[in-house]
């Protein structure tokens, strides 16, 4: 028999007590406003509990923060680049099929019992060690749940109940959600200290470029190709990852913050880049692609980005995510928009050429379809998107992990949002791995790729204290 608790809400205890008992295990869930909390301090404050079982997320338009501590369930795939969607979705499912979930603010996007996490880039590609605890797909239920939405904050708490538990199990599970509360407290500002950065495979990575750019001139059929290359950061401790995330927020607060921990591992980053957001029958999808830097000052920034807008090279190529993107949004919805002609996205250190792309779903369709369809992108990918997967595999010669892939978070009723995990880098103890990347099409040429990526590592490395592209 269930014991009875006066701080659990009165609705919640009536449909458990309605609940038959079985054997099977159960999904518990009560989402409640409360005061307002920093979640980047809940985030914090929970680490010495919950190390290694946490995620952060913000979204480009501040609309949506959200922390999670503790793993009330872990759904993961290590299936392939297809059937790893409906693995994710069908034991996503199962779990809401005997839950008890007490939510009044289910109109609030981001409340209520959430998956939170992220696909590899490419699970077909070569396998290593230090992307090992994230597999194909790697997403968590989370314990406890803080959700900032228009200055209102949001508590959902997360158990999964079996016949097994005692019964008491109640009262502890409050008597943790209190803890977790009081525990968030503010993060310091502490710098980690590089003791070195070190380049891999410069020149091979050149000559990957050179490769790329030749079979794309004689092959009427591959048009572009997105090679990336990779960083190391060794420090002279473990680096405080909150105070980089909170560094982050203050330099790129106009992009994605993520992050998401595996056991002793974390990758997090800041992207600019939305694959897939939907919010009951509207979906959004931008595409990114086309770059300069900035300039130093206004005059030079406005030339710059005219530069830009004028390039025949990025146009063509921020074109062909245009195409892509806007066939699958036109085959899975309707009422399809698509400017003209695209825009310029100015972030700190970059200039992106941008489109968005919006539609109204045609029938009940969960964000996972449209993430399936979209990944990869041409932004990250290649075009046609086999070839170029295959293109990458052949001349990358490493393991994106979740660099590249889809991250971020959905509900129950199929709405969420997803990003493309760029400007991210992998942390394991006192090393981190950095990932950048650039389109490669048949005007591409070596050395000005090689300094796009070089552009393109420095919010990381700020955010880490270096400076070796400044």
């Amino acid at each position: 028999m269930f014991i009875k608790s006066h701080h659990l809400p009165v609705p919640f205890m009536s449909k458990l007590e309605n609940t038959n008992r079985k054997n099977q295990a159960m999904l518990l869930s009560i989402t409640e406003e409360i005061d307002s909390i920093d979640p980047l301090a809940f985030y914090y404050g929970n680490h010495s509990i919950y190390s290694g079982a946490r995620f952060f997320w913000k979204d480009s338009d501040r609309e949506t923060i959200i922390a999670g501590v503790g793993n009330a369930a872990i759904i993961r795939s290590e299936k392939g680049i297809q059937e790893r969607y409906t693995e994710i979705e069908d034991k996503w499912n199962q779990l809401f099929k005997e839950a008890v979930i007490e939510n009044s603010y289910k109109d609030v996007m981001g409340t209520g019992p959430i998956l939170f996490g992220g696909f590899s880039f490419d699970p077909g590609t070569i396998k290593e060690e230090k992307w090992a605890p994230f597999s194909s797909a790697y997403f968590v239920l989370p314990s406890f749940m803080v959700t900032v939405k228009k200055d209102r904050t949001y508590l959902t708490s997360n158990v999964i109940y079996t016949a097994h538990d005692e019964e008491d199990f109640l009262e502890k599970w409050i008597i943790q959600k209190e803890k977790v509360i009081r525990n968030a407290k503010e993060v310091p500002e502490r710098m980690p200290v590089i003791g070195k950065v070190a380049e891999h495979g410069s020149n091979e990575w050149k000559q990957a470029v050179d490769k790329a750019v030749e079979h794309i001139r004689r092959d009427e059929t591959l048009k572009k190709v997105v090679l990336a290359r990779m960083l190391t950061v060794q420090f002279q401790e473990r680096p405080l990852l909150e105070a980089v995330i909170k560094r982050l927020w203050k330099k790129q607060n106009e992009s994605f913050l993520f992050s998401l921990e595996a056991m002793n591992h974390c990758f997090l980053g800041a992207s600019p880049e939305r694959l897939v957001q939907k919010r009951h029958e509207n979906v959004l999808s931008t595409c990114l692609a086309g770059s300069i830097r900035r300039g130093k000052d206004l005059k030079e920034d406005q030339k710059l980005g005219l530069v830009l807008m004028k390039d025949d090279k990025n146009r063509k190529e921020h074109q062909l995510v245009v195409d892509m993107i806007g066939s699958v949004i036109k085959n899975l919805c309707e009422n399809v928009q698509i400017p003209e002609q695209p825009e310029l996205l100015k972030l700190s250190d970059i200039q992106h050429l941008f489109t968005p792309v919006v539609g109204k779903t045609r029938r009940n369709i969960s964000v996972l379809r449209f993430v399936e369809r979209l990944h990869p992108t041409p932004a990250l990918g290649g075009l046609p998107q086999q070839e170029g997967l295959e293109k990458i595999r052949q001349l990358e010669a490493m393991d994106r992990g979740l660099y590249g892939g889809p991250i971020g978070w959905m509900d129950g009723d199929g709405n969420g949002e997803f990003a493309v995990a760029i400007r991210s880098g992998l942390f394991h103890d006192d090393q981190a791995y950095l990932y950048a990347g650039c389109g490669i099409v048949a005007d591409s040429e070596a050395e000005s790729e090689y300094i796009e990526t070089s552009i393109k590592f420095r919010p990381m490395l700020r955010a880490l204290g270096g400076n070796i592209y400044e």
